[in-house]
């Protein structure tokens, strides 16, 4: 499994930018800004509990138009069993927008970069929607920061390549979420932008996630909502099924934001994949 990652903690005081700590019911927040080149990722930290000399680290990362916000509720879940790292990157959240459009394999660089100034790796690395593009780059470019994956609402489709079609699905999507998860999409794609999301759609639309993810050698576990429109069914089974190792998760009841409606399930799935 993953060695500690008790290296960050020497390393993080040292690294530039904003680090303050918020205190939270599970303990305290750290958050960050780590500058790779010229492009800023916010890291928001929970430590894990450390009792063993091997403990896993989890890397959240999330869609396109999002933040960490909504995976709060699985950083604090997962914390119980080991350090939790989750990003606002470029031109998300919190984070500065770029002067240019940034492609998969740059945020993917990113976030290999942070991950360096953080000492943390191998990693579980969890992407939910566009995040499902950066962790399959992250694991295919750095194979040694990565020891699993974890894809949640992959996109997109190769047989629904349509940003129509992708639009619409969102909007039903949009019916079925909990009026806390909309209340997140929403204020996170205010927050983010039009004119970035725009900007970054044509990167997400044409990133062949198949053709990539049959290259990549970590163990792949895909987890989608039963009532998720934007990721059906029959392309998540198909992504796993082409994975090394793959495994597929179906969350019953929830749509596509299912780390967030259903939490403990997901951690729950993730947790019995990484230790099996």
């Amino acid at each position: 499994m993953q060695r500690t990652n008790r290296t960050s903690r020497a390393v993080l005081a040292r690294i530039s930018g904003t680090h303050e700590t918020r205190a939270g019911a599970h303990g305290a927040l750290s958050v960050r800004i780590v500058t790779t080149g010229s492009l800023d990722a916010h890291v928001y930290s929970l430590a894990g509990p450390h009792t063993t000399s091997v403990t896993p680290v989890f890397v959240l990362l999330h869609g396109i138009g999002m933040s960490h916000r909504y995976y709060r509720r699985l950083q604090q879940i997962l914390a119980a069993h080991g350090d939790v790292h989750s990003f606002d990157l470029p031109g998300f959240g919190a984070a500065a927008k770029p002067d240019r459009q940034i492609s998969v394999a740059e945020y993917a660089a990113v976030i290999a970069g942070t991950l360096d100034k953080l000492g943390a790796g191998p990693v579980v690395v969890v992407g939910h929607s566009m995040g499902t593009q950066f962790a399959t780059e992250l694991a295919l470019i750095r194979p040694d920061l990565v020891s699993h994956v974890v894809l949640i609402g992959p996109v997109v489709d190769s047989a629904r390549r349509s940003v129509l079609l992708q639009a619409l699905k969102l909007g039903v999507n949009s019916l079925t979420e909990s009026p806390a998860g909309n209340a997140i999409v929403f204020t996170d794609y205010v927050r983010s932008g039009m004119r970035w999301y725009l900007t970054e759609l044509p990167i997400m639309m044409s990133y062949d996630l198949e053709a990539r993810l049959i290259r990549i050698a970590q163990p792949v576990l895909v987890i989608r909502g039963s009532r998720d429109p934007v990721a059906p069914r029959s392309w998540c089974q198909k992504l796993a099924a082409i994975a090394t190792r793959g495994r597929f998760l179906e969350i019953q009841g929830k749509p596509h934001i299912v780390q967030h409606g259903a939490a403990a399930r997901t951690a729950a799935g993730i947790q019995t994949f990484i230790h099996s």
